[in-house]
């Protein structure tokens, strides 16, 4: 039995509580809201951010999951959903329905190679896409490692002499030379036989100016973030420190790190969303992520837990263009929902259109959606939303804050057929400049489905 399993069915059945105090104190900002989310694996490739990870679902209480999801930003801030991008049923030898487990996507020769553990010896397998949106395939039908009972939460380094490494393990670190196709590997694999101290599980290696790095899930429990750094990229290793602390707010842990336009970061996830809710403790994690600081030794600084305010938004969000309504800084109450649905009407001959379509649902009075940094440049004319009616209501969209000014009011009511998306527009009130906006939704229940939305610049500033 791995420790995660352990741990988790430990704790439920010490009915592990987190007092009142803890969960009213709790103001971190998880950058997911809408689905429990965690083993962030961030991918920089063509200017954006694709962030991959693990899915536990809403009724989760130890481990289940099931698929992986994937999200992507371009300002750090505002994380646009793209569903379920891979799940186990892509693995036909997979004996289980319940073990997606971190996985790690990465770009090789204009390929996507997602790296996925299957939990209890199974083996980790590997799917590959011409897009890191999918759709995911097994070149295998057959998992690439099976080593051991700990294969688990792959890792991959293509150094710069082009030799592509895969780490993975627990509590030991093991690792193996893939080939270039990324599907196969040459040599032994080898156990490291310096596992970094404090390693508990999740590493995560790459390469910064001629040196070598793994973070991990540090101690236990709780975990933190913890690093060691080396000269090779197969050791030894030397223990560092910590960047993430270790502390009962985050119970497990895993890293992922990336470098964007000219900044690090470093994600990892935490129960801070789930103690918004309950003082109880189930395996409903949420991702986190905040800027990380380098030395000018190339260590890395130390900060205690993730911030309230979270990174910097580093380019301004465009509203003349369609955004969609899954792209959020922040939520409240609110979820997601994908469908492959009928466009248009039904023809009997030829059928209808099928469109997939992903949308924000579970709407009620009082919920809404924040979207930071949107630059209207010179003004604002109108807005367009599509929607889905079902009892109705209206989206206050608010400035800065969400009792901020109202620029815009839409009306959605149900005059036209419910269950079918339609367009509805609204005037908008001057507004020049970068603002946050809160998309506040008024009525009863059960409102609407909220598709996506599009600002029109006002003709001063087309001119």
């Amino acid at each position: 039995m791995s420790k995660k399993i352990f741990i988790s069915i430990l704790l439920m059945m010490l009915a592990v509580n987190y007092s009142t105090d803890a969960q009213n104190t709790v103001k971190q900002r998880p950058i997911i809201q809408t689905k429990y989310t965690a083993d962030p694996a961030p991918l920089v490739y063509n200017d954006t951010v694709f962030l991959y990870t693990s899915h536990d679902e809403d009724d989760a209480m130890g481990f289940k999951m099931e698929d992986w999801l994937l999200y992507s930003s371009t300002d750090m801030v505002n994380w646009t959903e793209h569903g379920v991008v891979a799940s186990l049923e892509n693995f036909d030898w997979v004996p289980y329905n319940n073990g997606a487990w971190a996985v790690q996507c990465i770009e090789r020769n204009g390929k996507f190679y997602l790296y996925c553990p299957m939990p209890g010896g199974v083996g980790i397998g590997v799917l590959v896409a011409d897009s890191p949106y999918g759709p995911f395939k097994d070149p295998l039908g057959k998992p690439l490692i099976q080593n051991s009972d700990h294969d688990i939460d792959p890792t991959i380094l293509i150094d710069d002499d082009g030799q592509a490494y895969m780490y993975w393990g627990n509590p030991k670190v093991y690792y193996v030379k893939l080939n270039e196709d990324m599907i196969s590997y040459s040599g032994e694999i080898i156990q490291e036989p310096t596992t970094p101290k404090n390693y508990q599980e999740g590493p995560w290696v790459w390469k910064r100016n001629g040196n070598y790095y793994m973070a991990y899930a540090s101690t236990c429990c709780p975990e933190g973030i913890g690093y060691a750094m080396s000269n090779s990229p197969t050791g030894p290793w030397e223990y560092k420190g910590m960047i993430v602390d270790d502390t009962e707010l985050s119970r497990g842990n895993h890293p992922g790190i990336i470098e964007y336009k000219g900044k690090s970061y470093c994600f990892g996830h935490s129960y801070d969303l789930l103690k918004k809710t309950t003082p109880k403790f189930y395996e409903r994690r949420s991702v986190d992520m905040d800027e990380m600081v380098y030395n000018p030794d190339g260590t890395i600084q130390n900060r205690p837990y993730w911030s309230v305010e979270g990174p910097e938004q580093v380019e301004p969000l465009n509203p003349f263009r369609r955004v969609e309504a899954e792209t959020m800084a922040w939520s409240e109450g609110v979820k997601t929902r994908f469908e492959t649905e009928w466009e248009g009407d039904f023809d009997w001959n030829r059928g209808a259109k099928i469109a997939d379509r992903l949308f924000v649902t579970a709407i009620n009075h009082g919920d809404y959606i924040k979207v930071s940094g949107v630059d209207f440049s010179d003004g604002a004319e109108s807005i367009e939303v599509s929607v889905s009616p079902i009892y109705g209501g209206k989206i206050e969209i608010h400035a800065d804050k969400i009792d901020g000014p109202v620029i815009a009011e839409v009306d959605v009511n149900t005059e036209r057929e419910e269950g079918i998306w339609s367009t509805f527009t609204a005037p908008v009130s001057d507004i020049k400049g970068v603002h946050d906006l809160y998309f506040v939704f008024r009525g009863e229940k059960d409102l609407f489905y909220f598709d996506w939305w599009e600002f029109t610049p006002s003709t001063a500033s087309e001119n």
